[in-house]
Parts: C-alpha cells; sequence; structure tokens
C-alpha cells in the first residue's frame, strides 16, 4: 500500500465497531446473541397476534370480493367454470366431478342467478340444466354462511322420484366440500325419520306431494327462512295435475325470495308465473351454438307486455305481471342436432310383433320404450321375460315400490345394452348414459311430451335415434303438432318379411297360467281407457280401434268387456243425451268410471244413489280390473248388453261375496223348510238345544204361553243329573286309560327285557361249559 492513501473501502459499507461486552469466549456470545433472538421472536408473534383477524371475517371479505364481481360477470367470455365468481369449495367440486366447461344455458343463467334475480331457463333436454340452478344454490347459502342450526335455505321440487333422486346425486358430487346439510324427501321412505331430520336440513329435493305432507303433518318443519326455490321440469309442475298442490306449498313460502323454473318446455302462462310471485323475471330460451338462429333481446314495461307478448307467443292472462327482459333464441328445431328422428305406420294388432322384431334386431344396443300405462308395461314385461328376445328387459312405472324404482334406475345405468319399459315417470330429466334408441310404443299424449321422451337419448353432443309408432287414425294430426314445435321427423317403412310374430306363443302362455291371462285383460282395458281418456280426440280415437284383432294379438282368445265404450255409445247413438264423446264433461266421464268400476264388481242393477253411497267403498283399481268379463261379441259393439248372468265368472266367488252381493241388491233369499211325518215343521235355524231329559206332557202343551220358570228349573236340574253326571263319568274314564297307557308300555318293555336277559343267562352257561370242558381236557393230558 502506497504512503498516504486510505485502504480500499466501499463507501456504502460501514466499518462495524467492536463491542466491548463481546468477549474472547463464544459461548457466552452465543448465549447473549440466543437470549436476543428470543426476544425478537416473542416480539414478531405478539405483533402478528394483535393484527392477524379471525377466520369468519376473512372469510366474510373473500364473499364480499365476489359479490362485488357479480355485475362485471360477461356470459360470453365464461369459457370455463373458473371465470365466474363461484367459491373455491363449489369449484373444486366440479372439477373433482369432471365439470369444466359450462353449457349454453348454464352460461346465460348462472349469472342472473348469482344476481339475486328470478330465472325462468328453457333449454333442449341434455343440455345441463341442473347444474344451472345447483351452483346458484351452493353459492347462495354460502353467501349466507347458512349453518345446519337455520334450517331451510333451498328448496328444489321434482315431479318424479326418480328425477329428485338424480338432481340429489349431482348436488353431492358438487357440494360434497361445503358443509351444508340436504335431503331427499320423496315417497315411499320413511315419514317417521325424515320428521326427526327435516328441521336441520339447509337444502331439500323433494316431490310436490311428501313436501305438502310435512308441511302439515310435521311441526318442526317450517319454511319461513327459504332464500330459493327451484321449480326442475316447470311445466309439469305447474300444469293441473299438481296445481292444488303446488298452490298450498307457495302459501306456506315467504313472498321475498328467489325463484328459478327450469325446463325442455318452458310454461308460457303468465297466470302460472304470477301464482309463483316472480319479480322481474328474466327469460332465458336457448338453443344449439352451431345452428343458424335469430337472437333478439325485447326490453319492455308493463306497458308494452303486448308486443313483448307478440315476439314470445305468449298470451297475456295477467297483465300486472311486468316483464323485465327476455333473452330468447331462436333456432330451427326444438330437439338436439345429433338426434335423428323417424316415424312408422303400423296398424294396433301388429305392434306387438314389430316390437319383438325391433329388439331382435338390435341386441347390442341400449333402448328405451315408452307406454301409455302401467298395466301394459307390467303385462309386457312379464311376457318379453318369458319370450327372451336375447337381452336384458328392465321395467319401470309407477306401481312399483320405491325400493325397487331406484333399483332398475341403477341397474339400467350399469348395463351396456338392455331394454328398459317405462311409462312417462322415465320421460322427463332422467339422465341414462349412452342410450341409442328411443322407442314410443303409444303415441304422446301432445308434441311436449314427445320432446321429452326423445331427450332421453342424445345427450349433450352425443347422438341418439328415435322412433315413433303411430296408428293410422293418429298420423295425420300428430304431425301437424309436432310441425308447430318444429320437430323434423322422417316416416320410414317397415320390412314384413322381417316381423316375426309372437301371437301363438302369447296364446299358449295364457293358456297355462291364468295369472298371465288377467294381466293380459287388464292390459287391455287400461289401454282403451288412456286413449278414451286423452284430451285431443283429433289424434285419439278409440272407436277406430280394432278390440277384437288387438285382444288376440295380446294372447287372448276374445276381447274383454269394455262397459264404459257400450255406454258412451249409446249416448253417440242418441244425440239427445249427448253430443258424442268429445263433448262429455270430466265430470261426467269420471262417474262413467265410476259406474264402469262397479259394473266390473257386479252392481250394474244399482240405482244412482246406491252407487254414490257405495263409491268411498271402491277398491284399488287393480283389484277392480281382476273382475273383466271376457265379450262374445266383437267390435263394433253392439248396443245390447248381454245379460251380465249369462257370463261366467272368471273368478271364484265365495260365500262371504254372494252374500254381500245378495245384500247390495235386496234379492229375497229362498229358506228351506222341513217338515215331519207328522206334517210338523222343523226349526232349522237357529238349532234347537240339545236335551238329556225329555219334556214332560205339560210342557209339551204349553208351548205359546211363555217361559216357565219353575219348570225350566225343574228341567236343568233332572238334566244335570243325567246328563251332565253322564259326560261327567266319561271324562273321569278317559283320562284314567290315559293314565294307564304308559304303564301298559312299562309292561311291555318289562317282558322284552326279561327275554333278553334269558339269552344272555343261556349264552353265558355255553361259555362256562366250555371253559370247563376244556379244563378237563387239560386235567386229563396232565395226567397222563
Amino acid at each position: 500500500m502506497e504512503k498516504g492513501k486510505r485502504p480500499n473501502v466501499s463507501p456504502n459499507k460501514k466499518i462495524r465497531k467492536k463491542n466491548p461486552t463481546d468477549t474472547i469466549d463464544p459461548v457466552k456470545n452465543f448465549e447473549r446473541w440466543k437470549k436476543k433472538y428470543n426476544r425478537t421472536k416473542t416480539r414478531v408473534k405478539r405483533e402478528k397476534r394483535q393484527k392477524r383477524r379471525p377466520e369468519w371475517q376473512v372469510e366474510k371479505e373473500a364473499i364480499q370480493r365476489l359479490v362485488n364481481k357479480y355485475n362485471e360477470i360477461n356470459a360470453k367470455d365464461a369459457e370455463r367454470f373458473s371465470d365466474f365468481p363461484i367459491s373455491k369449495n363449489t369449484l373444486r367440486g366440479l372439477m373433482e366431478a369432471q365439470y369444466r366447461q359450462p353449457t349454453e344455458i348454464q352460461r346465460q343463467t348462472i349469472g342472473f342467478a348469482l344476481q339475486g334475480k328470478d330465472v325462468l331457463g328453457a333449454a333442449k333436454t341434455g343440455s345441463g340444466k341442473t347444474l344451472a340452478f345447483i351452483i346458484p344454490v351452493l353459492e347462495c347459502l354460502y353467501r349466507q354462511q347458512w349453518t345446519a342450526m337455520d334450517g331451510l335455505g333451498a328448496l328444489i321440487i321434482s315431479p318424479t322420484r326418480e328425477l329428485a333422486y338424480q338432481t340429489f346425486e349431482v348436488l353431492r358430487k358438487v357440494g360434497k366440500n361445503h358443509e351444508f346439510s340436504a335431503g331427499l324427501i320423496i315417497g315411499g321412505k320413511d315419514l317417521k325419520n325424515e320428521s326427526e331430520k327435516i328441521h336441520r336440513t339447509n337444502i331439500i329435493i323433494c316431490t310436490p306431494g311428501r313436501l305438502l305432507q310435512h308441511m302439515d303433518e310435521t311441526a318442526a318443519f317450517h319454511a319461513s327462512d327459504l332464500h330459493m326455490l327451484v321449480l326442475d321440469e316447470a311445466d309439469r309442475i305447474l300444469d293441473m295435475g299438481f296445481a292444488d298442490t303446488i298452490n298450498a306449498i307457495v302459501e306456506n313460502l315467504p313472498k321475498t325470495r328467489q325463484t328459478l323454473l327450469f325446463s325442455a318446455t318452458q310454461t308460457k302462462s303468465v297466470k302460472d308465473l304470477a301464482r309463483l310471485s316472480l319479480k322481474d323475471p328474466e327469460y332465458v330460451w336457448v338453443h344449439e351454438k352451431d345452428q343458424q338462429r335469430l337472437s333478439r333481446e325485447v326490453v319492455g314495461h308493463t306497458s308494452s307486455q303486448n308486443g313483448i307478448a307478440e315476439c314470445l307467443g305468449v298470451k297475456i292472462v295477467c297483465p300486472r305481471l311486468p316483464i323485465k327482459r327476455l333473452h330468447v333464441s331462436v333456432s330451427p328445431c326444438s330437439t338436439p342436432a345429433t338426434l335423428e328422428q323417424n316415424y312408422v305406420v303400423c296398424e294396433l294388432h301388429q305392434k306387438v310383433n314389430m316390437l319383438f322384431s325391433f329388439i331382435r334386431s338390435h341386441l347390442q344396443k341400449k333402448i328405451i320404450v315408452f307406454f301409455a300405462c302401467c298395466k301394459e308395461v307390467q303385462y309386457l314385461f312379464r311376457v318379453f321375460c318369458r319370450l327372451r328376445p336375447g337381452m336384458p328387459i328392465l321395467a319401470l312405472h309407477g306401481k312399483q315400490q320405491q325400493m325397487k324404482r331406484v333399483e332398475v334406475y341403477n341397474d339400467f345405468i350399469k348395463k351396456k345394452n338392455a331394454v328398459l319399459f317405462a311409462t312417462d315417470i322415465a320421460a322427463r330429466g332422467l339422465d341414462f348414459p349412452a342410450v341409442n334408441w328411443v322407442l314410443q310404443f303409444d303415441c304422446p299424449e301432445d308434441a311436449n311430451t314427445y320432446i321429452h321422451r326423445v331427450g332421453r337419448t342424445a345427450r349433450y353432443k352425443e347422438g341418439g335415434e328415435a322412433l315413433l309408432v303411430l296408428l293410422p287414425s293418429e298420423e295425420k294430426d300428430m304431425l301437424s303438432q309436432l310441425q308447430e314445435k318444429k320437430v323434423p321427423i322422417n316416416r320410414i317403412q317397415v320390412n314384413p318379411e322381417k316381423l316375426t310374430s309372437v301371437q301363438q306363443k302369447l296364446e299358449a302362455f295364457l293358456a297355462q297360467e291364468k295369472e298371465q291371462k288377467e294381466r293380459a285383460q287388464r292390459c287391455f282395458v287400461s289401454y282403451l281407457r288412456s286413449v278414451y281418456l286423452m284430451k285431443n280426440k283429433d289424434v285419439f280415437d278409440v272407436f277406430q280401434l280394432k278390440l277384437q284383432e288387438y285382444a288376440a294379438s295380446l294372447g287372448l282368445a276374445v276381447a274383454p268387456r269394455v262397459r264404459f265404450l257400450n255406454k258412451v255409445q249409446k249416448q253417440i247413438a242418441d244425440p239427445g243425451q249427448s253430443g258424442g264423446p268429445g263433448d262429455v264433461a270430466p265430470h261426467e266421464e269420471e262417474k262413467e268410471l265410476k259406474s264402469f268400476k262397479a259394473q266390473l264388481r257386479g252392481d250394474g242393477l244399482k240405482s244412482e244413489a246406491q252407487e254414490s253411497q257405495s263409491s268411498d267403498e271402491e277398491d284399488d283399481e287393480e283389484e277392480d280390473e281382476e273382475k273383466l268379463q271376457p265379450a262374445l261379441l266383437s267390435f263394433p259393439l253392439s248396443l245390447q248388453e248381454t245379460d251380465s248372468n249369462t257370463i261366467k265368472k272368471t273368478e271364484k266367488e265365495t260365500k262371504f261375496k254372494e252374500a254381500k252381493k245378495v245384500l247390495k241388491r235386496n234379492f229375497q233369499v229362498n229358506t228351506k223348510l222341513v217338515f215331519t211325518e207328522d206334517g210338523q215343521m222343523v226349526q232349522q235355524w237357529p238349532p234347537l238345544q240339545r236335551t238329556a231329559v225329555p219334556a214332560t206332557e205339560g210342557e209339551e202343551d204349553d208351548c205359546t204361553s211363555g217361559i216357565n220358570v219353575e219348570e225350566a228349573r225343574e228341567r236343568l236340574r233332572r238334566e244335570d243329573q243325567e246328563f251332565d253326571k253322564l259326560e261327567y263319568r266319561r271324562k273321569v274314564k278317559e283320562k284314567h286309560r290315559v293314565r294307564l297307557l304308559p304303564h301298559s308300555r312299562q309292561r311291555s318293555a318289562k317282558k322284552n327285557g326279561s327275554n333278553q336277559a334269558e339269552k344272555a343267562g343261556k349264552t353265558r352257561q355255553k361259555q362256562k361249559y366250555r371253559v370247563r370242558l376244556q379244563f378237563s381236557h387239560s386235567v386229563k393230558r396232565f395226567l397222563h
């Protein structure tokens, strides 16, 4: 280092001065450093603890951040569920359930639902409407920090048990990371068990009937704190079938709530919407994105509702209901684009053969066959199981027990190829994976029912095929309805050479089993009743059906008698009574059905007053139809009914039934009279008392002067001496005889024992003799 120059030290680096407290001993320096470090660590922890906020406050701030983002939701930019302001627990549940990208209906409705608005959503079947309302339900309760102690917060109502069960399973998958409690409230389950848990349930998925039952019977259940009401398949719930039940449920719900309505065929009646007290609802109609469509947004107020209604085809029934915003998407068709739809015209008596041939030619497919009534499903299911078409056959209808319905539902989901015979309870909302064909064996009630039925296939970008079987009388008017709903459907022809006839086999089955024959008769009558009760008489005309041929196709030798059709024919023949089958009022139809049931019991001669008195005693419809009688007339039915006494009963009647029938008909019953050789009448009932002592001459003469107490007392005394003593002696002898029976057995046993002892003694004597003989021989040898 040169002299006069400073050492090379950076100007920012400070030279550490030596601490006078430092010593040469390193142990003391370490202990001093450790004490200082511990003091600093304690001070930092204390400061962090003071700055730390409680968990509820942190969660509340996170919720507030999500709420602030609700107004910034842009449905067009949302490509994933994470693009929505949704809680982490919900996002985690969606990812674990393999839900990543929202569908079109989910993209457009989740934003409105999160903002707390009432929503009416309509989209094609299989478009993901279930998640569109489950996510807002979870987020609504999460925002309120709902707990089990707060009670009911969200209510989801489904028209069928199967749809409610399916919704509950989706809720379990998506909401399993939340701490809410959810319950499935449907018929067929234990009511007492549900009553004990329902008041602690936050989310209830239910059917209307069971929910109303709990509202009436469960004291601890109330819905005063309800935040959200969801109606799945809203058009079905709001129709006449559930009208009274839904009105009673809505009366028990608070007015300040959010309401969501979802369906593939949304209701257009403003009167129905007014019942639910909707406030500025958002109407969302969503269709396929890849089709040509016309999108428009109409904004209006109460004064411009007529113009808004014209855009949707809505008839304004309640003009006081304000319509805030309509989001309409017009599409060339109202069914999925990947669905191939066809129809075939087939005679009624050829439908069973066509169904069997169709199943035989699609053995590797998954098929759903829809029928009009439960009795039809029950009979054809059992018959096809006997025919063994070559693939599993399942049945799902409303007459089954709840556990059986759930078992069939899960079994059909798991199978790769199977046939499901079902009624319309499987037509709405149920998501069966990989269904290849939907066959409608019976014509649907209207175009909306057709759309829901075919929606069980071609679910969310998957392909599918649908086949509609129409009668010649149903073709014209049904096709016009489908064209109005923009349903593209083509006609195909059936190759008669490939049809397999099963009529002879069915006749053999019915001849072997009486129960099958009764099921076939119930199937026949139930189908005719379902056709007769249809509202659209242009499509469904029961008088154009060939009944005798249809009965033969079911395996019946003759067509069962259908009395209510005879009555309707008389009304048609006499215009003064009724203008035709279409003019019969609903209450008159009910009277006809009641009279039909009464006639099945053999009460056809009763007056109207007696019918009204016995209406409360009517049995179930299934029990009534077991007494069907075969008719000897083929269609068209004769106006002159055959006498019921000339037809042999198919069911064995007991004496109780015969006596009950006699009492109802007020018949004078014949009595049997027996006379002695002297011409005196012998009393048959009540039977005379048996006496052991003959009556004296004075008693025989005095038979009309009443009862002489003294003579009766004397007669009883004599009977005690003669009859009762003899009877007592006989019983004593019988008792002694029973006691002596074991002793005789003992004596016989002793005799047998003595004989065996004698034989044993003789054997021992022989042995002793042999021993002595051998000993004497040995002594002789020794002496010699």
